[in-house]
C-alpha cells in the first residue's frame, strides 16, 4: 500500500523539536507518499534491515505502573534483548514511554507521551557513543549497539501505526542532525542531545507490521558500533489508510536499551 511518511526538508540551517511543547518545534515537515509494505511474516533481522518482531509476552499487568514496569519490564527487556543478540551485557534506560494516538485524547497527557509525527533517529552517532560511554563505566568491550522495542498496548488493527525504514536503503545524505529538546512538565530544566530528522529519498524501503498485539514487540537498532551491521533505522507514526473508524486508538509503550559486548 502506500502510507504519507512526514519527511523534514532541508530549509533550516538546525531542526529543532521538543517532546511535549510541538507548538516550539521547528522542523520542515515535507509529508510524501511512499509504498511501504507489511513486514510481518518476511523475516527481518536486526542487523540486516535493522528491525524485527518478536513473540514477547510480558508479566505486567498494568503499563500504567510505573512500578509494576520499573521491577517487571526492565528486567524482560534485558533478558530480551541478550537473548536476541548474545550481548553479554544489557543496560535499560528509563521506565518506558507511553504514547497515545491522537484520537486516544490522551496524547500529551503524560510525559512525552505524543507519536513521533515526522521521520527520525532517536539518535545521531555522536550522541550515541557519548551515551554509551558513561554506560560503559571503563569496562573494555568490542562493539555497543542501542535497541528501541515498540510494543503495541491496544487491541489491533493499530490506527497510528509505526513505520520503519529497512537500514540497507538509506543513505547518509538523508540524515539532517537536529536537536532533540526534553521539556519535562513542572519546571524542570529543559535538556537536549543531537539527533537526525530524515529527508525524503524515493529509495528508502518503509515497512510495517499489521495487527499487533501486546505479546509481540518490534525492536528496531538505533546505533551499532559494528560498521559491518545495520546501524539505525528512520521510523515514523503514520495514519494506517483505510483504517476502521472504530478501531481503537492506539497506545503503546516502548523501553530503550543498550547492549555491550564485554571483552
Amino acid at each position: 500500500m502506500e502510507a504519507v511518511i512526514a519527511y523534514s526538508g532541508r530549509g533550516l540551517a538546525r531542526p529543532r523539536y521538543y517532546a511535549n511543547a510541538h507548538d516550539r518545534d521547528q522542523v520542515e515537515i515535507a509529508p510524501l507518499a511512499m509504498p511501504i509494505r507489511d513486514a510481518r511474516g518476511r523475516g527481518t533481522s536486526l542487523d540486516v534491515e535493522g528491525f524485527e518482531l518478536v513473540r514477547d509476552r510480558s508479566a505486567v499487568t498494568d503499563f500504567a505502573d510505573a512500578a509494576q514496569v520499573a521491577a517487571i519490564h526492565v528486567p524482560e527487556i534485558a533478558s530480551l534483548i541478550k537473548d536476541l543478540t548474545g550481548a553479554t551485557r544489557v543496560e535499560v534506560t528509563g521506565a518506558g514511554l507511553l504514547r497515545f494516538s491522537e484520537r486516544s485524547g490522551r496524547a500529551g497527557s503524560l510525559d512525552n507521551s505524543m507519536p513521533a509525527r515526522f521521520a527520525h533517529i532517536d539518535v545521531s552517532p555522536a550522541t550515541a557513543l557519548s551515551m554509551t560511554q558513561r554506560l560503559a563505566a571503563g569496562r573494555p568491550h568490542a562493539r555497543v549497539a542501542q535497541y528501541n522495542v515498540w510494543r503495541a498496548l491496544s487491541a489491533p488493527p493499530q490506527d497510528v501505526p509505526l513505520a520503519l525504514c529497512d537500514a540497507r536503503s538509506l543513505s547518509p545524505a538523508d540524515c539532517i542532525a537536529a536537536d532533540a529538546i526534553f521539556d519535562p512538565p513542572g519546571g524542570a530544566p529543559e535538556w537536549s542531545f543531537e539527533s537526525y530528522v530524515i529527508a525524503a529519498n524515493p529509495a528508502h524501503r518503509w515497512n510495517w507490521f499489521s495487527n499487533l498485539t501486546a505479546d509481540e514487540a518490534i525492536v528496531f537498532k538505533t546505533f551499532d558500533s559494528d560498521p559491518r551491521r545495520a546501524t539505525h533505522v528512520p521510523h515514523v507514526a503514520f495514519d494506517l489508510p483505510g483504517c476502521p473508524a472504530d478501531a481503537p486508538p492506539r497506545v503503546s509503550i516502548e523501553m530503550r536499551a543498550t547492549a555491550f559486548w564485554e571483552v
